[in-house]
């Protein structure tokens, strides 16, 4: 007879490295009493995986980008996720299931089909933070829904694929079957307070501190016709003054890789060269600040470091926008984030 485990069984969905160092924060500050079990539907996270921080980790593949050979690929593709996730589970009491989103068809089938397959009595859904996706609301619009509903006939097929479809902010917040958000610290969200539990920063704690360590993001505003070589030398010597005035002494400059020229780096600052991504670089490295002029980078470092860390935007009055209101919308975001703008 199988033995039905006694433990939770928390099971964790990610896609990108932000969704796998939430993952990990969740599973070490909320999870210690389950059965964590890492699910990677994007090879993206690849290399930020440390197997031993996990009971298991499975690999399944997103349906609609990696189907399997031959007809009807990504039917069978979400059948054998389904069913591979299952066996690793076992008969369990109890299902937690994280994602940072449930309208999806790489996530959404496991809600009723692994409780089924599992037999489990409970199952409880969790969202994972996504950074700038969860500042505002993104209602499903009338076509989504209908897909939703389209999605539900693969069960005329396969029982085991029961989609489960639901109104509201497409991430789910307001799906019956979520009972708990996790967001980033210091980071503005429109959800209904008694869902929400805000994670602690995700950097690991560095040796002595953050010491007198920063990082520098370079992109190619001058190589896009965003700024002139003035603008860049003024920028760029704006950055070495404050980091100078500050006392960081130990600089290093992340280039774009679109960027051979290294706009922004400033005198005497040290190339990064890694080889992994950089979201988990900077929750590791211990920067005492970061700072660059309006990259996508500034805004994960946000996410990832907390409000703790200094995190600076310089130039922007400097920059010339192709898009009408495009200035208005990245200080707004800027600010809202506690990014500092110089």
């Amino acid at each position: 007879m199988t033995t039905t485990s006694p433990r939770p069984a928390s099971l964790f969905f990610v896609a990108s490295p932000l969704h796998y160092l939430a993952a990990r924060s969740v599973a070490q500050h909320f999870e210690a009493d389950s059965r964590c079990i890492l699910v990677c539907y994007r090879d993206k996270v690849e290399k930020l995986v440390r197997p031993g921080d996990w009971e298991q980790v499975i690999y399944a593949p997103w349906p609609r980008f990696d189907p399997l050979p031959g007809r009807f690929g990504s039917h069978r593709r979400l059948l054998d996720n389904l069913r591979r996730v299952a066996a690793a589970v076992g008969p369990v009491e109890e299902l937690r299931l994280h994602s940072p989103v449930f309208d999806t068809e790489a996530v959404n089938y496991f809600l009723r089909g692994l409780q089924r397959l599992c037999s489990a009595r409970h199952m409880r859904a969790r969202i994972l933070p996504d950074g700038l996706l969860n500042i505002q609301r993104y209602p499903l619009s009338r076509a989504k829904r209908i897909t939703q509903h389209f999605r539900r006939l693969r069960r005329l097929i396969s029982p085991e694929l029961d989609y489960w479809s639901f109104s509201g902010d497409r991430i789910g917040s307001d799906a019956p079957f979520v009972d708990r958000i996790y967001t980033l610290p210091g980071f503005p969200n429109p959800y209904p307070p008694h869902k929400v539990v805000e994670l602690p920063p995700l950097v690991e704690a560095a040796a002595g501190g953050l010491g007198q360590r920063a990082l520098v993001v370079g992109q190619p505003l001058v190589g896009i016709g965003a700024l002139d070589q003035a603008g860049l030398q003024d920028i760029t010597q704006r950055i070495a003054n404050w980091l100078s005035e500050h006392g960081f002494a130990d600089v290093a400059y992340k280039a774009h890789p679109r960027d051979p020229k290294h706009e922004f780096r400033p005198p005497g600052s040290t190339l990064l060269e890694i080889d992994e991504p950089l979201e988990s670089h900077i929750a590791h490295a211990g920067y005492g600040a970061i700072v660059g002029v309006c990259s996508t980078s500034l805004f994960m470092a946000r996410q990832i470091c907390g409000p703790a860390t200094p995190i600076l935007s310089f130039g922007m009055d400097r920059l010339e926008f192709k898009i009408s209101g495009e200035d208005e919308r990245l200080l707004a975001l800027l600010k809202k984030l506690a990014i500092e703008v110089r």
